[in-house]
């Protein structure tokens, strides 16, 4: 037996802080979660008043919290006590959400990355996109922006689409270029919205066969929970030869943000034995 303590974990994103709150014990278990846009504000600042806002809700100082861990935009963080490598805690919070995954696609708003990982969420491959290659959350979002909608809408939207127009465009430039040409011959917003998904969604099934990927698929961060995005990489998958089993969760957005509380568990158990072992 561990006893029991708590962990937060701090996942700083290209357009969201996402924050959860652990109890870490045998069998660790989520207490809290929380995300915040960060809009035009100083990221830290976000990741300050997230971290507040879990302790105030929880009734919980500082210092009842065992290990505070960040992840992303690690240095935003001012009171984390350790930092965690985006990729590891994506795969962490991954297999966390959905047990027995062998494979975490962290489909976040700068890139996706396809992750193989091994026994206990340990990395053992990935392959990512490119930084300007129009497959990320953000440009999706630049696109929604553009089309009226909010974030939250468009997988909705994208699920009412009869008839989708794929953009052909490589990088994100060319392909909102694409989006303002489908505007301007009246392509209906739900075809356009649903031919961005299956053009993001070809490069992430390009990314799973490149690397070799191993079902079940969890995907995981921001994108994972746009359902209208889901629906465009189990369309494209039955259309091909791959047969990824693909799989989500509710919580996918929080997967850095658990992964990073979970580590952060593992890492304080590590350093209290270290420290007993040499008292």
């Amino acid at each position: 037996m561990t006893g029991q303590f708590y962990t937060m974990g701090v996942d700083v994103g290209g357009s969201y802080v996402k924050a959860v709150l652990v109890d870490y014990s045998d069998h660790p278990q989520i207490i809290d979660k929380h995300t915040e846009k960060i809009r035009k504000r100083n990221p830290a600042d976000v990741a300050e008043e997230l971290v507040n806002f879990l302790l105030q809700k929880n009734g919980l100082q500082y210092e009842d919290i065992a290990y505070l861990a960040s992840t992303g935009e690690g240095e935003m963080v001012t009171r984390k006590k350790g930092h965690f490598y985006s990729m590891t805690t994506h795969s962490k919070g991954g297999e966390f959400l959905y047990p027995g995954a062998k494979t975490v696609v962290d489909m976040g708003a700068l890139y996706v990355r396809a992750i193989k990982i091994g026994e206990k969420a340990r990395v053992l491959d990935y392959k990512m996109t490119g930084q300007c290659a129009s497959g990320s959350g953000q440009f999706i979002e630049n696109i929604s922006r553009y089309l009226g909608l909010s974030i939250e809408e468009v997988g909705e939207v994208s699920m009412q689409s009869n008839n989708p127009e794929v953009p052909s465009g490589i990088c994100a430039v060319l392909a909102e270029t694409d989006v303002i040409n489908m505007v301007s011959r009246g392509i209906a917003t739900p075809n356009i919205i649903k031919g961005i998904h299956l053009s993001v969604s070809g490069r992430i099934i390009k990314l799973l066969t490149a690397l070799k990927a191993e079902s079940p698929v969890m995907l995981a961060g921001g994108l994972a929970v746009n359902k209208g995005m889901v629906q465009a990489i189990s369309e494209l998958l039955k259309e091909s030869k791959y047969g990824y089993e693909i799989v989500t969760h509710p919580d996918a957005i929080y997967s850095g943000a658990i992964g990073a509380a979970l580590w952060g568990g593992f890492r304080h158990i590590k350093l209290s034995k270290e420290k007993h072992a040499f008292a």
